[in-house]
């Protein structure tokens, strides 16, 4: 089960590349977050058809019905949470509850570990992920057994071969960095040049989500917003860059190069040999989810950018970096010891560190989340900021 865009697409190709004789139901949990059917679609292309969005009530008489022997809780922390803790709580038999992270997890949050330490097993996807939750969770207790695995949907290109010529420079937007207005527009000042200096490109902004379309994170300032103010203003040729959705593995097949600032579609560039740029001008840090670049050989700047200079990964940093071995990939194993030891009832049950009366109060905000239609919470959200502001005055 899933709650919005990016978890899908990774919970997804996960369950595709489960061991032959596993059967398995994806679901989408609704919620503020649920993505559109058009979202849901490019998220599942190729791995899977496209799931039902049910309700908390509805999620849990599916597992009733479906007695799973695992349920994958692809959601974001406080979702996870509330339906280990509350909503799944009291199936018999009682499965085994898998979470993990759809992305680059470096470094390693405290956060992340604590909203999945009611799980049994937490799916990371590279030795240097393992190494920093292993030590959170020694440090704070709770949780289960971490697995490792690749991340499920990076494809190498003989998996995608292209279907026409290579000649689209694709930006990967973050919705969460950079933050500031004044830096996103430098980022489209640079594709304008990029398109000016090199008529023969097509140059994409690949976007996460449509105007009307919901994401993991909220996006202050929508790149396609800010592309009409530059227009109008004058300070870009109308049409010099082009605005696309779809699954990023179809954009890449075309890709000459490729750009972000901290997108984990950085990895789907490397698996399909695409050149590529991690723009480190707004600084690389944990605060830009860019962290882990460091010594990848593909940092890089605007003006690498608008001049068209794409870089190859250091093949060290990919070995200790999401592109280990597959043999060292021990989450299937992990899944299917913990499965035996839930049939025998020998499993004991992950401790959640959120368990107790401190935590209550924002379980039943989360459990609002995935209980309350949308568009009545939302309504209750606008009823709520207005009440605040009126009493201010």
């Amino acid at each position: 089960m899933a709650d919005s865009d990016s978890y899908l697409k990774w919970a997804a190709y996960l369950l595709e590349g489960l061991p032959s004789g596993c059967t398995a139901e994806l679901t989408v949990v609704r919620t503020p977050i649920t993505p559109s059917p058009a979202q849901i679609h490019a998220a599942v292309a190729g791995a899977a058809g496209d799931p039902p969005v049910l309700s908390a009530r509805a999620l849990r008489r599916a597992a009733e019905r479906f007695r799973p022997d695992v349920v994958l809780v692809a959601c974001t922390g406080p979702v996870v949470d509330v339906l280990v803790s509350e909503v799944l709580s009291g199936l018999a038999p009682r499965p085994v509850f898998v979470s993990g992270l759809p992305g680059i997890s470096i470094p390693a949050t405290e956060k992340a570990w604590i909203f999945r330490s009611g799980c049994d097993l937490f799916v990371l996807h590279s030795g240097r992920e393992v190494e920093e939750f292993s030590a959170i969770g020694k440090e704070l207790g709770g949780g289960g057994q971490i697995g490792l695995t690749r991340l499920p949907f990076l494809r190498d290109g003989g998996q995608v071969p292209a279907t026409g010529p290579r000649d689209r420079v694709v930006f990967a937007t973050q919705a969460k960095v950079p933050k500031r207005r004044e830096d996103r527009e430098r980022i489209l000042l640079a594709l304008a040049d990029l398109a000016g200096h090199r008529p023969d490109l097509d140059v994409v902004v690949k976007l996460r989500a449509l105007d009307n379309e919901r994401q993991t994170h909220n996006e202050r300032h929508g790149y396609q917003r800010l592309w009409q103010s530059l227009e109008t203003e004058g300070r870009v040729s109308p049409g010099a860059v082009r605005f696309a959705a779809g699954a990023m593995h179809e954009h890449l097949a075309h890709a000459a190069g490729f750009v972000t600032v901290s997108s984990t579609a950085a990895l789907e560039a490397i698996a399909q040999d695409v050149p590529l740029l991690v723009l480190s001008d707004f600084g690389v840090s944990a605060e830009m989810i860019n962290l882990v670049f460091e010594g990848s050989g593909l940092l890089g700047t605007l003006d690498d950018l608008a001049q068209g200079r794409f870089h190859s990964p250091d093949a060290a940093w990919c070995g200790a970096n999401y592109f280990h071995p597959n043999g060292e990939s021990d989450w299937v194993s992990q899944m299917v010891s913990l499965v035996g030891q839930a049939r025998s009832g020998r499993l004991i049950p992950a401790t959640s560190l959120l368990d107790g009366p401190q935590y209550a109060a924002a379980r039943r905000r989360a459990r609002l989340r995935v209980e309350v239609p949308p568009n009545v919470l939302r309504v209750g959200y606008r009823a709520k900021r207005r009440m605040r502001r009126y009493l201010r005055l």
